[in-house]
């Protein structure tokens, strides 16, 4: 079994510096998605401004996945292919993105609400982003791997929202996954304790419906089992004392959402 790779000061920076050009590519995406176009067309523009960037897109040929951006519609979990699907008014759009820059990984998240949403799916992405913010709240040293875990179950469930068991955040920095898990279900007080080093990419999935879900026979594509939406948020975090480093973020996204509405 794999041990953790404990980050010095000096590799944060680098994985900040991944993780910000990140967000910066998800905000790029921000300001085209809208209804009529299409998601390879939002995967190419990540491809091509993440390799202006002097970086590589982390998720491009991994495990033989062949896009730069995992781009999931609707009841699509994650890891869905970018084709010639056409976004549409009141679509739910999770688009997931990594970059490798200077051999370090960044890997962050963001759930697009498309035009005009359903109540439901409003009241989806809010708790789904509520819940990452609580676990991050929890990702500090000297708390444990449950207490994120816990954070995001109580909060999602007590809402009435499914929370995806199959599928987890893990640790990141050198590889794109690295130990440990990290479950969005657990047990307060449960796992391996936190330590200053860590970096973990937290992701809440969360389901409109059922948290049970269904496995393409692509071998990525995961859809939730109702068939109603899902939403999905990431951030990467590294663990510190008192309160947690995120480091990517959302502002930049929600900065060119605000001038668009």
């Amino acid at each position: 079994m794999s041990k953790i790779h404990y980050k010095s000061l000096e590799e944060i920076e680098l994985i900040r510096e991944s993780s910000l050009l990140v967000s910066k590519t998800l905000a790029e995406v921000a300001k085209v998605i809208k209804p009529g176009i299409t998601t390879i067309a939002l995967d190419k523009l990540a491809y091509e401004f993440i390799r202006d960037n002097g970086a590589v897109p982390a998720f491009l040929n991994y495990g033989g996945f062949p896009n730069s951006l995992c781009i999931s519609p609707n009841e699509q979990v994650v890891h869905g292919f970018p084709n010639d699907y056409v976004i549409k008014e009141g679509d739910l759009i999770s688009v997931d993105c990594g970059v490798i820059k200077n051999n370090y990984f960044g890997d962050s998240a963001y759930t697009f609400s498309i035009g005009e949403t359903t109540a439901e799916q409003k009241k989806l992405v809010k708790v789904t982003q509520e819940c990452l913010a609580f676990a991050i709240e929890k990702a500090v040293v000297g708390m444990r791997i449950g207490d994120i875990a816990h954070a995001v179950q109580f909060h999602a469930e007590s809402n009435g929202f499914g929370v995806v068991r199959e599928l987890v955040g893990h640790g990141v920095g050198v590889k794109l996954h690295e130990k440990p898990e990290v479950p969005n279900y657990g047990k307060r007080g449960s796992g391996i304790k936190l330590e200053e080093g860590m970096v973990l990419a937290i992701e809440p999935m969360i389901n409109a419906g059922t948290a049970s879900v269904k496995f393409w026979s692509d071998g990525w594509t995961v859809t939730t089992k109702d068939n109603k939406p899902s939403a999905h948020f990431e951030h990467t975090v590294a663990i510190k004392k008192g309160k947690a480093d995120v480091l990517s973020t959302f502002s930049l996204i929600e900065d060119v959402l605000k001038e668009t509405i």
